[in-house]
């Protein structure tokens, strides 16, 4: 079954690109994503850009509205993903702990859902 870890931290507070602390970041990442590899659950992973960049779109009565940034006013924004597939949730949440993010903010684990046609 295919899981999706959302990776949650503070842009404000997160290790700054250039820093020493995100460097060993970036190699933390490196790490957990080889293992992803290794152990074969990794289906996708991708970071963001920044909140800064997002465009948030919304249709009402027909009307298309868009807005730049991010849907709402949060202290963690969705920074990136790994897409596991993975035997169960258990296997899923051992790897998404493995996420250098988790020690920043939080990681939501969910099953992708299947929708057969």
């Amino acid at each position: 079954m295919k899981y999706i870890a959302l990776i949650y931290s503070n842009e404000a507070t997160d290790p700054k690109p250039g820093s020493e602390e995100f460097g060993r970041l970036i190699g933390e990442y490196q790490a957990a994503t080889q293992r992803f590899m290794d152990d074969e659950v990794m289906v996708a992973g991708d970071p963001l850009e920044s909140v800064e960049t997002a465009t948030t779109l919304r249709s009402r009565n027909g009307e298309l509205n868009m807005t730049d940034g991010p849907f709402a006013e949060t202290k963690e924004q969705l920074g990136g993903y790994y897409i596991f597939e993975c035997d169960n949730l258990d296997d899923a949440i051992k790897y998404a702990a493995m996420i250098p993010s988790v020690k920043y903010g939080s990681i939501e684990v969910r099953p992708v859902m299947t929708i057969e046609t």
